[in-house]
């Protein structure tokens, strides 16, 4: 089975979230990238924040 976890994403420069996938057996700690921002319209860093709700 896979180690991929389903990870939610939010932008520091607005309320803008995305999901995508992060291996925890080789990945221990919170996933930080640089991506565009569509609210924002500019590039922003995303960080990991925790996923509330069912799921995940």
């Amino acid at each position: 089975m896979s180690q991929d976890r389903l990870i939610r994403i939010q932008s520091s420069a607005s309320k803008h979230m995305l999901i995508t996938r992060k291996n925890k057996k080789t990945v221990t700690r919170k996933i930080e990238v640089t991506k565009y921002d569509p609210v924002a319209k500019k590039r922003a860093v995303y960080k990991e924040v925790k996923w509330k709700g069912k799921g995940g």
